[in-house]
C-alpha cells in the first residue's frame, strides 16, 4: 500500500489495556493497530474491589506506550518519517499525585508499592465520603463551583478532587511529599514533550471542565481559598495549575529526543493536548449537533454536542458540560452508566461459581478435562443466555432489575445506590434473569436520553460504538426496542483511538477543523438496529416500573 506523507497516531488508554492506531489521515485508511494489556493490572495488583479501590501503576502506562507505538510503526515499513502528529486519550478522571519535579510518587523508590502514589482509576470509589463533603461545602459557598460538573451540583466520587482529597486525608506520607495532582491524559501527553513540572503542564479543557471544576464563568479553576476552606489538606494544590487550558486539537509540543527514540519516531512529531477517552470516542463515532454517541462497554458514556448559548443553559443530573470540549466551538455534554457489560459479567461470574469452586476441585476428572470444560462453559455462557433470552417474548418479561449495581452515574449521581432485581418467582430461569439485566441497562440508557430531551437538547440520531455494540446483537436490539429509536453502529471497535487520531490530523494541519477530519477519516456504519413497535409499547410500561424503583431508594 502506498503511503501518503500525512500519517498520524491515535493512542487510547482503556481500563484494561491501551491501543495505538496508525492512520493515513489523507486517505482515511487504518494502517496498523496494536493492543497490549497493562501487566501489573492484569495480575490484580494494587486493587481492593471490596473497598472500591482500583489503582494502576504508572510503569504499566509507560511500558505499554513504548510497545504499542513501536509495534504499529514496525508493522508498516517506511512509516516512521511520515508520522506528523499523535494524540492520547485516557479513562477519566484518573489522577495521580506528583512531587515538585512532577514525578509520580509511584515512580520513586520510596513510594513504588504504595497504591496512593499511583493512578486512581476512573472507577475507584474510595472517595465517596470525600465527595459528599465537597458537594455539601460547595452549596454553602458563595459560588457553587460544582454547578457544571455533575449537572447542578452533584460532583462525583469518580472525579478529580474527590480522589485527591481522599488520598491526602488518608495517607500522611503521600501528603507530605505530594506537591500536585495531574490526570493521566495530561501527564502522558506532557511527559513525552518534556514538560514535567506541575506549574508548566499544559492541561486539556475537557478534563478541566468536566472533572476539575474549571469554567470560564468564574475565571478558570476555583480559587485556593475555596479548597483551603473545604479542607486544609488541599491548600495550595490549585495554585500549581497553569491558568491556561487547551482544546483537543491544540499542539502542546513535539516529542523529545528521548521519547522519539523510545517510541521509534522522530522529534518532528507534534503532540496534542490530552483527551478524555469517552470524548475521543464521541469524536471517532461522528458526534455532532442532535446526534448522541453511546459508547457501550463495561460501562457507558453518552456524548453529545450543541451550539453555545448566551444563557449558559444547564442540563441537570448529567456528568457535566463545558464549552469548547469534545468539538471546539461547541458545548460538550457527557452522561453515562456505571455498569453495562460489567453487569452481564457479574451475572456470568455468579453462574460460574459451582464450576470454579466445586467442579474444579473434584478428583473424579483429570485436570486437563476440568479446565477444558470450565473454559467451554465460560465461553458459551453469555451467547447461550442471549439466544434463549431472545426467544422469550418481551410481553413475558415480568422481572424488573435496576442497573445501579455499581451505583448510579447519571441521571443524578448516587454511588450509594445498590442494584435490585424484583418480580422473581419459582419459575424464573437464568435466561429470564439475564433478559431482565439486559433490559435494566437499556432502561438506564433511556433515562439518560430523556434527561437530555426534557432539558431542551434535541436528539434525532443515536450512534453506538464500543465492544458490546459490535458483538452483542441481542443487547443492541433490546436497547433499540426500549428507546424506540434506530441505533446506528459505527464500523470500528476503536472509536477512541480513531477520535484522537482525528485530533492529531487537525493539530498537524492536515485538516482545518475537527468536523472535516471526522468526515474524511470516519469509518462508516456497520449495522442499524430498528425498534420493534410492539416490544417498544411493552417496554414503555416496564420502564415506568423501573423509574418507580427510584422512589424506594431507602430500601437499598
Amino acid at each position: 500500500m502506498e503511503l501518503s506523507d500525512n500519517l498520524v497516531i491515535g493512542i487510547d488508554y482503556g481500563s484494561d489495556s491501551a491501543r495505538a492506531m496508525l492512520m493515513d489521515a489523507e486517505t482515511g485508511n487504518e494502517l496498523a493497530l496494536s493492543v497490549k494489556e497493562y501487566p501489573r493490572w492484569k495480575q490484580g495488583l494494587y486493587c481492593d474491589a471490596v473497598n472500591y479501590q482500583f489503582r494502576q501503576h504508572p510503569l504499566d502506562y509507560i511500558e505499554v506506550l513504548e510497545f504499542i507505538v513501536n509495534d504499529v510503526i514496525n508493522k508498516v515499513p517506511g512509516s516512521k518519517n511520515k508520522v506528523k502528529a499523535l494524540s492520547i486519550d485516557v479513562t477519566c478522571s484518573t489522577p495521580i499525585v506528583v512531587d515538585k519535579e512532577g514525578t509520580p510518587l509511584a515512580l520513586r523508590n520510596d513510594f513504588s508499592e504504595n497504591p496512593n502514589g499511583m493512578f486512581i482509576l476512573w472507577k475507584d470509589h474510595t472517595g465517596i465520603k470525600d465527595c459528599d463533603d465537597i458537594n455539601e461545602f460547595s452549596k454553602k459557598w458563595h459560588i457553587d463551583y460544582t454547578r457544571y460538573a455533575g449537572g447542578g451540583g452533584n460532583y462525583s466520587a469518580e472525579h478529580f478532587w474527590a480522589k485527591c482529597l481522599h488520598v491526602f486525608r488518608t495517607d500522611a506520607q503521600v501528603k507530605e511529599v505530594g506537591h500536585s495532582f495531574v490526570d493521566a491524559c495530561d501527564w502522558l501527553s506532557n511527559v513525552v514533550v518534556g514538560i514535567n513540572k506541575p506549574e508548566e503542564l499544559k492541561r486539556n479543557i475537557c478534563t478541566a471542565g468536566f472533572k476539575v471544576l474549571w469554567n470560564k464563568e468564574w475565571g478558570g479553576y476555583p480559587p485556593n481559598e475555596f479548597f483551603k476552606s473545604l479542607d486544609p489538606a488541599l491548600d495550595g494544590i490549585v495554585d500549581t495549575f497553569s491558568k491556561d487550558v487547551y482544546t483537543c486539537v491544540e499542539t502542546i509540543g513535539t516529542l523529545t529526543e528521548e521519547w522519539a527514540e523510545r517510541l521509534g519516531l522522530t522529534t518532528h512529531v507534534k503532540v496534542t493536548a490530552g483527551n478524555i477517552d469517552a470524548h475521543a470516542g464521541g469524536i471517532g463515532a461522528g458526534v455532532k449537533n442532535k446526534a448522541i454517541v453511546q459508547i457501550i462497554g463495561t460501562s457507558t458514556c453518552d456524548i453529545i454536542v450543541g451550539p453555545k448559548k448566551s444563557d449558559n443553559q444547564l442540563i441537570p443530573g448529567i456528568s457535566g458540560q463545558a464549552d469548547d470540549s469534545v468539538i471546539p466551538g461547541m458545548v460538550g455534554y457527557e452522561a453515562g452508566q456505571s455498569v453495562y457489560g460489567d453487569y452481564y459479567a457479574w451475572f456470568k461470574k455468579v453462574l460460574m461459581w459451582p464450576l470454579r469452586e466445586i467442579f474444579a476441585k473434584t478428583e473424579s476428572i483429570d485436570e486437563a478435562t476440568k479446565q477444558k470444560v470450565i473454559q467451554e462453559v465460560y465461553d458459551k455462557m453469555i451467547p447461550e443466555l442471549a439466544r434463549q433470552a431472545k426467544a422469550i417474548p418481551a410481553k413475558d418479561s415480568h422481572i424488573i432489575a435496576t442497573d445501579w449495581i455499581n451505583g448510579r452515574r447519571t441521571p443524578d449521581v448516587d454511588y450509594t445506590l445498590k442494584g435490585t432485581i424484583t418480580g422473581i418467582t419459582l419459575s424464573s430461569s437464568a435466561p429470564l434473569l439475564y433478559k431482565s439485566i439486559v433490559e435494566a441497562t437499556a432502561y438506564g440508557s433511556r433515562a439518560i436520553v430523556e434527561q437530555f430531551i426534557t432539558n431542551g437538547i434535541e436528539i434525532e440520531e443515536i450512534i453506538a460504538v464500543g465492544g458490546i455494540s459490535q458483538k452483542s446483537p441481542y443487547v443492541m436490539q433490546v436497547l433499540s426496542d426500549v428507546l424506540g429509536m434506530p441505533i446506528k453502529v459505527i464500523a470500528t471497535r476503536e472509536a477512541c483511538a480513531l477520535g484522537v487520531a482525528m485530533c492529531a490530523a487537525v493539530a498537524a494541519g492536515i485538516y482545518n477543523r475537527l468536523e472535516d477530519a471526522q468526515e474524511k477519516m470516519g469509518m462508516g456504519i456497520s449495522t442499524i438496529y430498528y425498534p420493534d413497535e410492539e416490544n417498544h409499547k411493552h417496554y414503555n410500561n416496564e420502564y415506568k416500573k423501573y423509574r418507580q424503583l427510584e422512589k424506594v431508594k431507602e430500601l437499598t
